[in-house]
């Protein structure tokens, strides 16, 4: 393929496994080019609200998903040509292990970094925590390198090297290997970040998120070679994108959409928006936590997913908050809840420490988070109306990620929920009226 000025050239940042620093590693890339005038797009592969936020603090570009699994080949494309054609360079953090993905294929593969990689064409520099590794490095390096046909390791970066002996031991083993070492990070925990259940504090939550980024854009100038990193990228592999239909965007819930929006309400995709508002809909943000009420003229409202259960006692005291919805629900608007905010449209939420709240009683539903249950994983969607028949056409593709456990939901179904391998979720939503909601937090459409 010959790439033109308007074909994004990128690099993927994977790992061999969880945990191995890809995400503060690729925050801190997103800075120190950022810092050096590179005009830098970040992408996340797979579902993640939380690492894309930490991108676009990063660098001042919002970040958007790639998700292999739930997303038309398509529309992966079509989202990175409006994204990226504009940058210099395209940096995709990877998600889980380079190789890890779901049990069953989704719209265009399983959802692994991998699977991405063939689909881009864009290289992979492989993030290699040897903390407590020497040469060992070497042999997983040449495992993730040859494991997949087609697939090569185009660089590696060390991270949480012990210092110039570390560095030295691992880079000889791996040199061997005729893969380029772009360079190392040292063991340290000055710029650390904190987690909870769902992954990373959110970069909302940090005061001092840009000293910290700053800090580890520093170890990434004094440690990599950014020079020898960039000249890896190649351009997206994209043929016959000329020639492709646009493709039916994600349908607004409603002309007027009210879309709940702080710190317990933070995850919704960019790409969603983008889609309602290039469908002509109006998105107009409230926050519960600041007790403000939905506008009057909404003819929809979406609660979006977040942390609801760490400000239950507000949310329950936030008067004009639960007064708006209630008013907005009666006189016929769309109401819907994903996850978070499906928890809240329901009766009552029960904390980590036991104790209940009571929410909007919109519907029926009852939430506990001391009985934790990790509930993870893809999700096909099949929406259901009012009668409990299919709606035409509403087939959509998504994911499930949440710890709650359901004490009573006496609704009636919003949906039919497959998990990635065709087995039927044990939670299937809930519909009372013109109010829905469930736990399925949605990507694409699934024709």
């Amino acid at each position: 393929m010959t790439a033109t000025p308007s074909t994004p050239r990128g690099l993927i940042i994977a790992a061999a496994a969880s945990g191995s620093g890809k995400s503060t590693l690729t925050m801190g890339l997103l800075r120190a080019l950022h810092q050096r005038g590179v005009g830098v797009q970040p992408f996340k592969c797979g579902p993640d609200y939380i690492d894309p936020a930490f991108h676009t603090a990063a660098c001042g570009r919002t970040s958007y998903n790639l998700d292999v699994w739930a997303m038309r080949p398509a529309f992966i494309e079509q989202t990175i040509m409006r994204a990226g054609s504009d940058a210099d360079l395209c940096i995709a953090e990877g998600v889980m292990g380079l190789f890890d993905g779901a049990k069953g294929p989704g719209k265009t593969g399983t959802g692994s970094t991998a699977d991405f990689a063939l689909l881009s064409g864009w290289p992979v520099v492989l993030v290699l925590d040897v903390a407590a590794q020497a040469e060992t490095a070497a042999a997983v390096t040449l495992g993730m390198h040859t494991y997949r046909k087609g697939l090569p390791i185009a660089g590696v970066i060390l991270n949480r090297v012990g210092g110039p002996g570390h560095i030295a031991m691992v880079a000889e083993a791996i040199a061997n290997l005729d893969i380029p070492v772009i360079g190392a990070i040292l063991r340290t925990g000055d710029a650390q970040l904190g987690s909870r259940h769902l992954g990373l504090v959110q970069a909302q939550e940090l005061a001092d998120l840009d000293a910290r980024i700053d800090a580890i854009a520093r170890a990434i100038n004094d440690g990599l070679d950014l020079d020898r990193l960039t000249a890896l990228a190649k351009p997206l592999n994209v043929p016959d994108y000329r020639k492709q239909k646009p493709l039916q965007p994600l349908p607004p819930p409603g002309q007027r959409i009210a879309v709940a929006k702080d710190r317990a309400f933070s995850f919704l995709y960019p790409h969603l928006l983008d889609a309602w508002r290039a469908a002509g809909a109006e998105i107009i943000p409230f926050s519960p936590l600041a007790d403000e009420a939905p506008d009057e003229t909404c003819d929809a409202i979406w609660l979006p997913g977040g942390y609801p259960e760490l400000h239950a006692g507000l949310l329950a005291q936030a008067a004009t908050f639960r007064a708006g919805m209630h008013r907005t629900a009666a006189r016929g608007a769309a109401v819907h809840g994903e996850c978070g905010g499906y928890m809240v449209l329901g009766e009552g939420l029960e904390d980590a420490d036991g104790q209940r709240f009571a929410m909007l009683g919109l519907l029926g539903l009852e939430t506990s988070f001391k009985k934790r249950r990790l509930n993870l994983g893809y999700r096909r969607v099949d929406l259901l109306d009012a009668d409990g028949t299919p709606v035409p056409g509403a087939r959509f593709t998504g994911h499930e990620f949440h710890y709650t456990t359901v004490i009573a939901n006496p609704d009636a179904p919003y949906a039919v929920i497959h998990d990635a391998s065709g087995q039927r979720t044990p939670d299937q939503g809930a519909r009372r009226g013109n109010v829905t909601g469930s736990f399925f937090h949605v990507l694409d459409r699934a024709d």
